[in-house]
This record gives structure tokens, sequence and C-alpha cells, in this order.
């Protein structure tokens, strides 16, 4: 193991046998300025990463049961928050068309080369936004669903707080938030797998560290409750990923 590396688990170890203790260190992928080329590749690393672990497939659940009394030929509107690869509003986009549905899906993110790598060869029905997440640039209940996939870890609690609330307000249906969880399997399969899988220096940083950065489920849960949302579902992979889905006022998540 690398000093550094060594390091990193040495800190980790701080929170006892339970869990990592939560990191605060920045990502090196929301570094500014980062290589369009090693960004690119990045990005594609997490959509593999996303279909071989179970995220897209977690999402598309969750959505389904925000969505269950939707009859084919209905309208629906999904906003995915500060967007990465896309693959989760394309996996969206394409779900709803085998319902029958009218997918209307706007992706977002305040990176302008995140978004452009993001937008690359979108089939229809997908449109691609520059937002900050923290303050949404649209109505209240603009959207049946907001979710957004693999961003919370990326924030502190008060912000994290910010953009719960943020989907909530522009969400009529519901908010699905999928994202890891802070555990050891989850952090030793994020030293092991990446390595495995890619050569990408900013995957192979991030993804231990992403771990590390993320919450637990109850972590969570307070979250969402001081966003004003709630009751909240969670469904996913014991200690590694889950997502949280909360229904709008009135609705089972």
């Amino acid at each position: 193991m690398k000093t550094d590396q060594g390091k990193r688990f040495q800190t980790a170890l701080a929170a006892g046998p339970f869990r990592p203790a939560r990191a605060h260190e920045e990502e090196w992928m929301d570094f500014p300025g980062q290589d369009s080329a090693l960004l690119a590749e990045c990005l594609d690393d997490l959509r593999r990463l996303n279909r071989l672990t179970g995220g897209v497939s977690l999402t598309l659940r969750a959505l389904g049961r925000l969505t269950r009394d939707l009859a084919p030929g209905a309208e629906l509107k999904i906003v995915d928050v500060a967007t990465g690869g896309a693959d989760l509003p394309r996996a969206m986009a394409a779900y709803a068309g085998r319902r029958g549905l009218r997918a209307r899906v706007l992706a977002t993110n305040f990176n302008p080369k995140i978004l452009d790598l993001a937008a690359r060869n979108a089939p229809p029905g997908i449109e691609f936004a520059a937002a900050g997440a923290r303050r949404l640039p649209f109505a209240d209940r603009s959207f049946d669903v907001a979710a957004c996939s693999l961003f919370l870890h990326h924030l502190e609690p008060d912000d994290a707080v910010l953009v719960l609330g943020e989907m909530r307000r522009v969400a009529r249906r519901g908010v699905i938030v999928n994202d890891l969880v802070r555990s050891w399997v989850g952090y030793l399969g994020a030293l092991l797998l990446p390595r495995a899988m890619s050569k990408n220096p900013l995957f192979r940083h991030d993804a231990p560290l992403s771990i590390r950065r993320a919450y637990t489920r109850d972590e969570m849960a307070a979250l969402a409750h001081k966003a004003g949302l709630g009751p909240v579902r969670f469904r996913g992979l014991p200690g590694y990923r889950l997502t949280m889905t909360a229904a709008a006022a009135g609705g089972a998540p």
C-alpha cells in the first residue's frame, strides 16, 4: 500500500471498527481546470461502475414507485441535479419510453466541462442546462421528479440540506437520491475495484474518498428531515449503495 493510501486508511480507522471516519477532503474530480480527457475517461468509468454495481437499477426502481400511477401517454418531467456522465438521465428516459410515457428529462450541472461531456450524443428527450444545485433556477413544483446520483456525498451537511430542500421544492411527485454508504465494505471495495477497472488517476483517487465522504443511512435520513423531506424510504445494497426516496406531500415513497 502506498504511503498516502496508508495515511488515508489510518485516518479512516479513527471512527473505530464500525465504519470509517467521514472525510472532508475535496475530490479531484471537483477541482476546477481538470484535464478534459481525464475527466471524460473518469465519467466513462463512473458509467461502467453504475452499470456493474446496480446504481442504474436502484434509481429506476425508485422512479417506478414514484410514477406507478401514470398511464401510457402521460407526461413525465424529471430533473437530474448535478449530473455526471448523464447515464442516469438516459436510463430514466429509456425506462419512461418503455412504459409509453412522454419523458422530458433535464440534466443539470454547474461545471461547463462536465455538462459538455454529458451532452455528447445525447438521445432526444434529454436536455442540458447549467445550474447550481444549491439554488435551482426553476419554479416550485415544475418537475414531477427531482433526482441525483453520486452527488450528495460531495456536499457538507449544511449544503446537503440546501440541495435536498431545493429538490423538494421543484418536485411535484418526489425526490430520488442515489448515493454511496460509508462503510468498511464499501471502502475496501472502492480501494480494489477501481484499480481492476481503470488506470484513470481521478477515478482511482476519488472512489475510496467518495466512500469516506459518504453519509450513513441514519445521517441521510437526518439531512432529509432537516430539508423538510419525509417520510423517506431506503432501498439498496447493504453497506455500499442505496436510494433514498421521498414522495411529495400526501404521497407514499
